[in-house]
């Protein structure tokens, strides 16, 4: 089953306060009920971003969805004056109707609201300074059949659930994601699915199980060999 470019979205309020959006032709949350803050922060953030000690970091994101972590990222590099060049691949860009009413802005103060709104008005398919050191380049493609440009630090893959879009997980996407992480490169992911594990190994990832989430018992660390 695949996203459908109108298919019905429902906006929710996970346990932490945060929004994420319910997609019912697919059963799926963007984010975890739990917390879509709470998750995002210690994925992508505390286990991606913050043990890569690399200056500047070239992130590449599997999945721009609503752009909160493009917007977690983009409040770190702030913080500690870092730079970031982000790439985010996506095939269905949310409609402004849905990413207006998220509340991600307002429970990140005091950078949140004016940098979604930045992240979210930045042009598709052209790179743009969000901020002094935070550069967007939101790439409307598909991830299974299109190329990814460039090489990575640091992986974010937030793609729909293996069991939901299963093409999305398979070989053929986690060689051409190693193709483009550099050596000792980082690649985190909520997913922690046997088959997810066994397919990262097969491109020359180490993988590691670090503890999850409310909701979650592990996610996946993963190490370029």
């Amino acid at each position: 089953m695949v996203l459908e470019k109108q298919a019905e979205m429902l906006v929710k309020i996970t346990e932490d306060g945060s929004h994420t959006i319910y997609i019912p032709a697919l059963d799926e949350h963007y984010h975890s009920i739990h917390g879509a803050i709470r998750e995002s922060g210690l994925v992508y953030i505390d286990y991606g971003y913050k043990s890569c000690v690399t200056n500047p970091v070239r992130i590449f994101e599997a999945g721009f969805g609503t752009g909160l972590n493009a917007l977690l990222t983009a409040i770190e590099s702030i913080r500690d004056e870092r730079r970031i060049f982000y790439t985010s691949m996506e095939k269905y860009p949310l409609p402004d109707e849905i990413t207006g009413i998220l509340n991600y802005g307002e429970l990140t103060a005091p950078y949140g609201a004016e940098l979604y709104k930045a992240i979210h008005n930045a042009k598709w398919n052209v790179p743009e300074k969000i901020t002094q050191n935070f550069t967007l380049a939101k790439i409307k493609g598909d991830i299974i059949s299109d190329p990814i440009a460039g090489e990575y630090d640091l992986v974010y893959f937030d793609a729909f659930g293996p069991d939901k879009q299963s093409d999305i997980w398979n070989m053929n996407v986690f060689e051409k994601i190693s193709r483009a992480t550099v050596r000792n490169g980082i690649l985190v992911t909520y997913s922690a699915k046997g088959e997810v594990k066994r397919n990262l190994r097969s491109c020359g990832f180490k993988v590691n199980l670090l503890p999850g989430p409310p909701g979650k018992r592990h996610v996946i660390k993963a190490i370029k060999t």
